[in-house]
């Protein structure tokens, strides 16, 4: 595997844009896709999703469950958000019941007019099933709900036990989670580990350090109010302590899910990966070869989340009311154990975590049931508010934290020019 979906996030947020590039083919006209909140009751819908987001198994028993109308499930490749925007745009084949992902629901929030409220069709009955910091996300600030939570990407310490023994470490998850609780007490470990097995690294890259830290707050890089705070303290101390990994010599400067980087899992000179719990099937198919070695931790520094999704309703659905009782079935907590199952899509309702499919022992992690390190991690999320333009003004961060990783670059010029860069976009797009 060449890239985890933690590099295609990252990715996402260098690319940027939050606009529509490009084209789609229609697959229908505005009179097959009309409708609205209040009308429609078509037999046939469209649901948008993309490679993995939702349960296969799961969606072909959606024709069993509902045998009075036809749902053709749309796999959607490319740039998912792109491509919805793009025939929103164009007010054209617009689907039913569409996926969107986690990092965009900002941008969609900022275009609420175009889904229906889920309140309003009966998600206000059943959202205490869900983590309420997880469909607060795509909450609007007058409080309509345009996303029912499909997953979330709780975080922990992926770390190769048989490496930490070496190194005079902790090797049981309990411990390690106790011995690194925070971000220095991991760092020391990395200073530990770097000075007992040569060529080992305890970090991956600087960026890593700093998303990370960055979802473990409350704050991000735009308030509530539309203004730029990616100057503030709480960015400032996210951007130190991932610096500090290049200063202390335990940062690989390897990206994620590239060649180098699976090299490294399989020889353990990289031991240690932060990451969500969709990342085990990344290490997993990278590094078949170290099953039985590998073990899960708390994340130092607490609780985060990285990734995670939802399924929405446009308002051009052709019939809303059908559209949201099959993604309350879609969604359901025996279902999402089925898509954790499946696919490792980690469930958004709690009640799932104590269900036998997310406790079995996995070999992989030397029988570890590793729901017992991200159950409680999930619960202790805290909530964030993520605006529209939050991911184009933290491009400039990733770019400088890069230039000091890989050229050098001091890191208080590095931030100035993160700080002016970031605040000029802002301006660009509004932010105060």
């Amino acid at each position: 595997m060449d890239i985890t979906r933690r590099r295609l996030l990252q990715l996402g947020a260098l690319g940027l844009a939050g606009t529509a590039l490009g084209g789609l083919a229609a697959c229908g006209d505005d009179d097959s896709a009309g409708g609205g909140a209040t009308g429609g009751d078509s037999k046939e819908l469209t649901l948008w999703y993309w490679s993995g987001g939702l349960s296969k198994k799961v969606l072909d028993g959606v024709a069993t469950q509902f045998p009075d109308v036809k749902v053709t499930m749309a796999e959607i490749g490319g740039t998912f958000k792109e491509k919805l925007l793009t025939t929103m745009s164009g007010r054209s084949g617009i689907p039913d019941i569409t996926g969107v992902k986690g990092e965009d629901i900002s941008t969609f929030l900022a275009q609420e007019e175009q889904f229906l409220d889920l309140n309003e069709l009966g998600f206000d009955k059943v959202k205490s099933q869900y983590l309420e910091w997880k469909w607060r996300q795509a909450t609007t600030k007058d409080g309509k709900v345009i996303g029912f939570p499909i997953d979330i990407g709780p975080t922990g310490l992926y770390y190769r036990a048989d490496v930490y023994e070496k190194a005079g470490m902790p090797t049981d998850p309990d411990e390690v989670s106790a011995a690194m609780s925070t971000w220095d007490a991991f760092f020391d470990a990395g200073v530990q580990l770097k000075g007992k097995v040569p060529g080992a690294s305890m970090v991956v890259e600087t960026t890593a350090v700093f998303d990370m830290v960055i979802g473990q707050g409350a704050k991000r890089f735009v308030d509530e109010n539309n203004k730029f705070i990616g100057d503030q303290e709480h960015v400032r101390r996210a951007w130190d302590l991932a610096v500090k990994t290049l200063e202390l010599g335990i940062n690989a400067k390897t990206p994620g899910g590239s060649q180098d980087f699976n090299a490294a899992l399989v020889k353990g000179t990289l031991p240690s990966v932060i990451g969500a719990a969709w990342l085990a099937l990344d290490i997993r198919s990278a590094a078949e070869s170290t099953s039985g070695k590998w073990r899960v931790a708390g994340t130092p520094g607490g609780p985060g989340n990285y990734g995670g999704s939802f399924l929405t309703i446009p308002r051009a659905s052709r019939n809303p009311t059908k559209s949201f009782e099959i993604i309350s079935w879609i969604l359901n907590p025996d279902n999402q154990a089925q898509g954790f199952t499946d696919a490792a899509i980690f469930p958004s309702a709690p009640a799932t975590y104590a269900m036998p499919a997310l406790n079995k022992a996995d070999p992989f992690f030397g029988d570890q049931v590793t729901i017992k390190v991200f159950g409680p991690a999930a619960e202790k999320i805290p909530v964030a508010y993520e605006g529209p333009n939050d991911a184009a003004v933290k491009a400039p961060f990733y770019t400088q934290l890069s230039n000091v990783e890989a050229k050098g670059k001091k890191s208080d010029e590095a931030w100035n020019d993160a700080v002016s860069e970031a605040k000029k976009i802002g301006e660009r797009l509004g932010v105060s």
